[in-house]
């Protein structure tokens, strides 16, 4: 069953069009992935579905309900969060004040149970919980962006570059934890440079080349393609 549904839609900044007339769809339980070189569109992508940005043109429904014109806090309680590029999370707070943020949504009974939840996927979260954030290390400070993102019970998890500027033990690590959320039933639309790595993990895949999908397919028939491998796989 279709979750999300893209439906040829551009966007500008400005007079640059960055987004044009993209399509594609995420099944419910499935990992998708964007792939594509620096500024091929990927973040504005996922930006204007979680109503960060306006497109100009196309639609955006999310279990056959219409997106766009939503607010974007709106969207969160409609069961989408998002998991932004270089994680933003509130510096001079403490892990539990972020945890507790990415809450908002939900009803203030049901918080304790969402950070139990958040604290036995990511220990390390636990053990900071009154650490100030601005202080934990890059890993986990990913953790935590990722845990306030599930704070939300989405269903679905958008993640923007969740590797970036991690040491490659630590992107196994975020690797694995994308992998376990998978598991268990949280379907996940995923923006990712490290082709190789989300290939590996994703179901399906869409290849964006300057604002436009220039392929598509089975993960793992687009991580055999010659064209794909030598663009961005350095093979």
């Amino acid at each position: 069953m279709s979750l999300l549904k893209v439906d040829n839609i551009h966007v500008y900044y400005g007079a640059i069009h960055a987004i044009k007339g993209i399509s594609f769809e995420v099944n419910e339980g499935e990992i998708v992935t964007l792939i594509g070189a620096n500024g091929a569109g990927k973040s504005t992508t996922l930006n204007t579905i979680a109503g960060l940005l306006k497109p100009r043109s196309g639609a955006i429904t999310f279990e056959g309900r219409n997106l766009l014109g939503m607010k974007a806090h709106k969207l969160v309680s409609q069961g989408m969060a998002l998991c932004p590029e270089g994680r933003r999370i509130f510096q001079l707070m403490t892990v539990r004040e972020n945890l507790e943020m990415g809450g908002y949504s939900r009803p203030p009974q049901e918080i304790e149970g969402s950070l139990e939840d958040v604290f036995t996927r990511f220990p390390r979260l636990r053990e900071r919980e009154k650490q100030v954030a601005g202080t934990l290390s890059g890993g986990e400070q990913q953790m935590l962006a990722m845990g306030r993102a599930l704070m939300s019970k989405p269903k679905l998890l958008m993640l923007d570059e969740p590797s970036m500027g991690l040491a490659p033990i630590l992107v196994e690590q975020i690797f694995d934890i994308i992998k376990e959320l998978h598991d268990a039933g949280t379907t996940i639309l995923l923006v990712e440079q490290n082709a190789q790595m989300a290939l590996s993990i994703a179901d399906r895949a869409y290849v964006l080349g300057t604002g436009r999908i220039t392929m598509s397919g089975n993960a793992a028939e687009v991580l055999s393609d010659d064209g794909v491998r030598k663009a961005y796989l350095g093979g």
